[in-house]
């Protein structure tokens, strides 16, 4: 699983409809106001405890300010919102060549599944959560706040570096 994460001072996606033509009268924009923007990539192997060990991550990740200017509170400790959008291009292998591969990205159907779950778990933990379409054509537009991006990919999970619950 890779995470790039995003601290925002507002973010939206918009859902590119299959025509091509974003309408005015109904986008499909879906926004958050102060929180984390999360482009999360699904990966062979992936599994449910590896998403539960990222949600846990990523809702305790003291990456805002405290009281003193100090980046010590988390997206709970601030009522921070997320803008989780999928995106498989994360493992874009570019080894070979100038032309990107994918084989390294899960299956459709269970990226899907988990990508699903990992929302559906930062949910239960009662935090906002917007998203995106899986698999559509989308818009992200973000205002990154410091700008502050961290990436969390897979070989934390196997270091062991991750709190377990």
């Amino acid at each position: 699983m890779r995470l790039v994460i995003q601290r925002v001072t507002s973010a939206s996606v918009t859902i590119v409809p299959e025509d091509g033509e974003i309408s005015a009268a109904e986008p499909a924009e879906r926004s958050i106001g102060k929180g984390l923007v999360v482009l999360l990539g699904v990966g062979q192997g992936d599994t449910e405890q590896i998403a539960d060990i990222y949600a846990d991550k990523l809702l305790k990740l003291r990456i805002f300010a405290d009281e003193n200017g100090k980046t010590n509170r988390s997206l709970t400790d601030v009522g921070g919102e997320l803008l989780i959008v999928s995106q498989f291009t994360l493992y874009a292998d570019c080894s070979h060549g100038n032309r990107p591969g994918f084989t390294n990205a899960g299956a459709p159907a269970e990226a899907k599944r988990l990508y699903e779950y990992f929302v559906a778990r930062c949910r239960e933990r009662g935090v906002r959560t917007e998203t995106g379409e899986f698999g559509a054509d989308m818009r992200v537009a973000l205002v990154n706040d410091g700008p502050f991006t961290i990436v969390l990919d897979e070989d934390i999970a196997a270091r062991g570096k991750v709190a377990k619950r």
